[in-house]
């Protein structure tokens, strides 16, 4: 049995934060009404309903969310319908397609940008709507620094890709056919005739990436009303869910429901087993313990691995199984994966959650409708799901790796380090006949990591030489500390902490040092004596070229490490001035 959630709603009527701004005759109220007004508002509007934010990531140039204008339409007439007054506030958009060096960078940038637009606005509620891998961790650190009421909608999937009878995942298929043509299985004008059958409609990627795991993550954190994660972009249903959103966050005011009362242990416990049972992005990692630090809960790389170990991995989707999200959507999506989470004891089922039920009153009644994509817990598609976190001497603060998307015979591996510098010297050499390398080698990439590159991006899941493909091996293991993409898959060791950049053991790797991988007994060794790893950390020197100025250079001076969530650190674990304490 589920137990009542423990939170007192607000007394109603109140005066909200808005009012400051909008209430009253002075002449400073009259000043924000009146040009307010020149859109047409009549004066009614400004009597002390709550006013909702809502925060659209909508951009050309993060096509994941180029249809959020059309959602943010639906979202207006829910909070209208509520009594309400919507307003549309466009903010910063990291786009993981076009940004560079990588969205990741900017995530941080994002989020402290979007934290001043509330607290600098009069804003008493705030629609997340969110789609593309950082928009989504963004605009929740965003609403966490600043603890007003926030619901967060997404902008769901893409239909299946198809191409020749097979069914393509965004991203997964990607990497497939890049190796393909430079093994010479696949010709370059096939792959771009498989190019315009990957994204044939709007929405994010169709597979369990990134953007439909931190959709997951939002839902199973609480942050969104059930259901949302999968539903497609295109679907009539999408429509309906931004509707009611746009309605409950007007309750959530009223009621003064806020992300601290949400974004409790229990609920980052239950997010951190969800991702385990999807088979869910390593991005969660570091996105999920950025959002912890936020709100002060203590959430540890330690919890990562313990939390999901004994979790398995009963959802069907590539890239570490075989359907899409739009399957996912159909077989009942991510309720039903609570509910089986409920069932194997593995739920914490009082957490509270934005609809104001707990997330067991929300799941226990669904129904898995194929279980063929949403498997049965006596034939998972992994036994032990979740992330994987390894420690050693190559790894001290530790590494990621995604059990469901590796290779079984490479989970425990000894092999010859092939050390590649940076991202630049891997892509000169990779290709190089010459290159002394085989499948038996393990792949080093370094200066990838949240200041290395600087950002950390999605490198982590190198291509293998087109020589060993060539003969038939599709996966070797590989060791960075820079990230993957959510729709890559691979026996790929990311994330290792601390970074090359920062003078972690993995900048001193050189070409034939010896690294022993070992998934089931959470160890990644570095084959030398401690004396001579000692020796080589003595002579590192930093790289010599760093930013100057901007946000590059706020953002390597002040990034953290990935094992704690590469957040700026003067944001984390500090709610600073609430919003609803502002002065006016």
């Amino acid at each position: 049995m589920s137990s009542t959630p423990s939170f007192t709603p607000a007394p109603w009527p109140r005066q909200l934060r808005s009012q400051h701004w909008y209430g009253g005759n002075s002449r400073d109220t009259i000043y924000h009404r009146g040009w307010m007004k020149n859109q047409g508002y009549p004066h009614d509007l400004f009597d002390g309903r709550p006013v909702i934010g809502i925060l659209n990531t909508w951009s050309d140039l993060t096509p994941c969310n180029g249809h959020l204008r059309e959602l943010a339409e639906k979202v207006k007439a829910g909070v209208w319908e509520a009594g309400g007054f919507p307003v549309e506030v466009p903010v910063f958009s990291a786009g993981e397609n076009t940004f560079r060096p990588t969205a990741m960078m900017f995530r941080n940038l994002a989020a402290l940008a979007i934290e001043e637009t509330i607290r600098g606005q009069p804003i008493d509620g705030a629609v997340l709507l969110v789609g593309c891998d950082k928009t989504t961790p963004s605009l929740l650190m965003a609403a966490a620094s600043t603890d007003i009421p926030s619901i967060v909608v997404t902008g769901g999937p893409m239909l299946n890709g198809w191409f020749r009878g097979e069914r393509i995942g965004s991203g997964t298929h990607l990497w497939k056919f890049s190796e393909a043509v430079k093994a010479g299985e696949m010709t370059q004008a096939e792959f771009l005739e498989a190019e315009a059958s990957m994204s044939r409609s709007s929405g994010t990627c169709n597979t369990m990436g990134t953007a439909s795991t931190m959709a997951s993550m939002a839902e199973a954190l609480g942050m969104a009303l059930s259901g949302n994660a999968a539903i497609p972009a295109v679907d009539s249903r999408r429509r309906t869910m931004a509707q009611l959103s746009g309605r409950r966050i007007v309750q959530m005011v009223k009621d003064d429901l806020k992300p601290s009362d949400i974004l409790t242990k229990q609920a980052f416990e239950n997010a951190i087993r969800t991702n385990g049972a999807i088979g869910g992005s390593t991005n969660a990692v570091v996105h999920l313990l950025a959002l912890a630090g936020r709100v002060g809960v203590d959430v540890t790389l330690a919890d990562w691995d313990r939390l999901g170990r004994d979790v398995k991995t009963i959802v069907n989707l590539m890239p570490s199984g075989k359907y899409l999200m739009e399957e996912f959507f159909h077989a009942g999506g991510l309720p039903v994966v609570i509910k089986r989470l409920g069932e194997a004891g593995q739920l914490h089922k009082d957490a509270l959650t934005v609809s104001g039920a707990t997330i067991w009153d929300e799941v226990k009644e669904v129904v898995n409708w194929n279980e063929e994509v949403i498997l049965p817990a006596d034939r998972p598609l992994t036994d032990q799901g979740g992330i994987a976190v390894l420690r050693g001497n190559l790894a001290p603060n530790g590494a990621v790796l995604k059990p469901s998307a590796a290779s079984p015979h490479l989970m425990v591996h000894r092999g010859r380090a092939v050390v590649f510098e940076d991202i630049d010297d891997y892509k000169a050499r990779i290709e190089d006949e010459a290159l002394d390398i085989d499948e038996t080698c393990v792949m080093v990439l370094k200066n990838c990591g949240p200041k290395g590159y600087p950002g950390m991006a999605e490198v982590g899941n190198m291509g293998l030489p087109p020589k060993v493909l060539r003969k038939g091996i599709t996966d070797m293991v590989r060791v960075s500390d820079a990230r993957m993409s959510g729709t890559a898959y691979g026996t790929v060791v990311l994330h290792t902490s601390p970074e090359a950049a920062a003078g972690g053991p993995l900048a001193v790797v050189r070409d034939g040092d010896m690294i022993a991988l070992d998934v089931p007994n959470r160890r990644l060794h570095l084959d030398i004596p401690d004396a001579e790893l000692a020796a080589r950390l003595a002579e590192w020197r930093p790289l010599p070229d760093r930013p100057a100025s901007g946000y590059a250079w706020l953002h390597q001076q002040h990034v953290m490490g990935a094992d704690t969530g590469a957040d700026l650190d003067f944001l984390r674990g500090c709610r600073g001035n609430p919003v609803g304490k502002d002065s006016h």
